[in-house]
């Protein structure tokens, strides 16, 4: 096990809004009890999977307040910065650190493109505005994406700069940290990643999405990666492979949203309307969930 101070298994959590875009406080302690109830001790809030795109000041302060109060000392709590420029990751971040979070999470800038110099200026900044660590956020799907020489000079640079949550799907920047001997947390954020990852000794934890809403099968496959041996670690990465495949057609965050009410952890709500045809997609992915959780119970209830 990592002595990193980010490391383990941490929880992407959803988000829950009502009509009106506000958080749905209810269904929000309702998920982190399920979690904690489940053995996860880690959450990251206001990452990808909480649409944090979506996420006012305000929704911020809602959020930790009630993960805060919910944890009650119980769990660790890391905070996503996202914004479209600096002073919003700036405002972010001080709330965050009000609230005392273990570290922040740091998207790159979104929707322009923008240079490695432009990130690692960006990067910079906003270390140098907070006293919490920071783990860089990479995720080349959304913003412009980090390279290893920008990953390994800002961590080795910036104090507050502890790693990256490389949420890219790939290794080649966890690699070349290890590979270079760079004291560096290194946090798996794509569930896709996670098992190669583990066999390969390359990363130190894992900021799951799939942990929101399976977070049995992410705890035990994680475990089980520490070493792994026999059949119960590729079984269990063939049911996290399977439930991906099943995810991929939607926007993460919406699949992961139905594959809760699925559970009985909440209702699924959007920010947008939905199609007929996403609909049905939903039911399917319902039935997956479903019968998981049967086969998962029967396990657990078998000598």
């Amino acid at each position: 096990m990592s002595n990193k101070l980010v490391c383990g298994v941490y929880a992407a959590v959803l988000t829950p809004r009502l009509e009106d875009d506000s958080v749905d406080v209810t269904a929000l302690r309702k998920l982190l009890e399920f979690l904690l109830l489940r053995g996860v001790k880690g959450f990251a809030l206001n990452g990808a999977t909480a649409e944090f795109c979506l996420t006012t000041p305000e929704h911020l302060e809602v959020l930790l307040k009630v993960a805060q109060e919910v944890c009650a000392g119980e769990a660790e709590l890391l905070c996503g910065v996202g914004a479209a420029g600096i002073q919003g990751s700036v405002a972010l971040a001080a709330i965050a650190e009000k609230h005392r979070v273990k570290a922040l999470l740091l998207p790159m800038p979104y929707f322009f493109p923008y240079q490695q110099q432009d990130l690692d200026a960006f990067c910079r900044a906003a270390a140098a505005a907070t006293t919490l660590p920071i783990l860089l956020y990479n995720l080349p799907q959304f913003t412009s994406g980090l390279e290893k020489d920008t990953v390994r000079g800002l961590i080795t640079e910036a104090p507050n700069i502890i790693g990256i949550k490389d949420s890219s799907g790939s290794l080649e920047i966890l690699r070349d940290l290890t590979k270079q001997g760079v004291d560096a947390c290194r946090i798996v954020g794509n569930d896709s990643a996670l098992a190669p990852a583990l066999l390969e000794g390359v990363c130190d934890g894992v900021v799951s999405g799939v942990a929101c809403v399976l977070p049995e099968l992410v705890l035990s496959l994680y475990e089980k990666g520490l070493q792994p041996s026999g059949d119960t670690f590729l079984q269990a990465v063939s049911t996290l492979n399977d439930f991906i495949a099943q995810l991929d057609p939607f926007p993460t965050p919406w699949g992961l949203k139905w594959a809760a009410e699925a559970r009985g952890v909440l209702t699924a709500t959007f920010s947008q309307p939905l199609s007929p045809q996403r609909k049905e997609q939903a039911t399917a992915l319902s039935a997956w969930v479903s019968r998981w959780q049967d086969r998962a119970s029967q396990k657990a209830a078998s000598p």
